[in-house]
Order: structure tokens, then sequence, then C-alpha cells
């Protein structure tokens, strides 16, 4: 584990704090009300979905791949008394069999995950049949200025802060089978311009008959 990756963990909570006050907590919010049943974390990071899950998960598992961030989560869950379970493992890698879950979480995850498209389809794996990818990810915007802005900044923003601000995140979870059901295009608070750009909501895995192909899609209330 590199120095800095250290250092990134260590400054993680200070550095989103005013983010989370000026509106990524409420988008935290409003996308996990749609967490429920067996739920999958992927990339955890230091805990900050923790508080946001209800009484409709029956079990919560979260992976985290890098060990300094993966102790603060464990701190995280004890101090919060969390009933959870979290383990070192990669999203491209998931230790889990077909068909264990029945949501999986991804939020500001995607980005930074060094194959994207691999990691989608372990996600789509480890759901059931018409189970539930909540996500919420910063992208390439689809506004030509502020996306070219982006592709020139992409290097320095993987330098400082581990992650690619131009993915097509959303085109990599369509090309894995995903059907999105609900989706807003919002800007991440308090960032950059180059990290702005930011999607969330729910798709759902191949298989729910309670989901026909060609549903027209909602947006969250933002």
């Amino acid at each position: 584990m590199s120095l800095r990756v250290k250092f990134f963990a260590l400054i993680y909570d200070w550095q989103m704090a005013k983010s989370e006050r000026a509106g990524l907590g409420s988008y935290r919010r409003d996308l996990l009300a749609d967490a429920s049943g067996r739920l999958l974390e992927i990339g955890g990071g230091t805990g900050a979905n923790l508080r946001w899950y209800g009484g409709t998960v029956k079990s919560l598992m979260i992976t985290e791949p890098e060990v300094s961030m993966l102790k603060r989560l464990r701190r995280k869950m004890r101090e919060q008394s969390r009933d959870a379970k979290a383990l070192r493992a990669a999203a491209e890698d998931l230790p889990f069999t077909d068909n264990s879950f029945d949501t999986v979480v991804s939020t500001l995850v995607l980005c930074s995950v060094d194959d994207q498209p691999r990691a989608v389809r372990e996600l789509r794996r480890v759901l059931r049949p018409g189970g539930k990818l909540v996500f919420l990810e910063h992208v390439r915007s689809d506004e030509p200025k502020t996306g070219r802005l982006q592709d020139r900044m992409n290097g320095l923003n993987r330098f400082m802060v581990c992650c690619d601000c131009n993915r097509a995140t959303l085109r990599t979870i369509e090309g894995a089978g995903f059907t999105v059901k609900r989706i807003s295009h919002v800007d991440l608070p308090r960032a950059p311009k180059f990290v702005r750009p930011s999607i969330m909501g729910t798709a759902v895995a191949p298989g729910d008959p309670g989901y026909p192909a060609g549903t027209e899609l909602s947006a969250f209330s933002t």
C-alpha cells in the first residue's frame, strides 16, 4: 500500500466534509431509501453511507480494497453499533456466489476501479435476477466544453484523489445488461468544476418480470 493511498484515507472524511454538508449527504439519504434486503456496498471507504441505511436492510456486507480505508470503516461501524460485515475485496473480483444479494450500492466508487466494465459485470453476477444496483457516481459531462476540461484534468485528478473524473459510467452500466429505472443528473456539491457532473439512480439486473423492457425512466427529486 502506497503512502499516497494511506494519506488519502487519512484526509478523506475531512476532504469530503463540506461536500457532505452542502448536499452530498442528502443525495446519499435519498438514494439509499431504495436500498433493501440482502445488501452489498462496494468500496465502502470510511463508512459515509452507514448512517443512511434503514430498517428495510436485512443484512449488510461492505467491501473495501484498501487496508487503510477498511480500518476506518470498521472503526465507524463499531462507533455506530452497525450490524454489518466488512471485508477486503476489489469490485472486479467479489468473493461471493452468484445471485447473493438483493441490492448493490456503489457511491463514488466506479470512478476509481481499475477495470470498470469488469467491476460492473461482477455487480450483475452477485445480484439476484431483478436485483437493484443503486449508484451515485461522478461522470464525464455531456456538455462538450466541460467534457474536454475533464479530459485535460483527469491525469492530475487521478494522481491527487485516485479516480478518473471522465468515465462514461452510465454507458458501462447499461452495457453490462442493467436496465436503468431511475436517473438524475446532479452536481457534486463543493467540488471542482471538472468533477461536479454526476449521476444518481437505480438500475435493475435482468430477470424480473416486474420491470418489463421499455418502462419509462423516473427521476429523483433534487
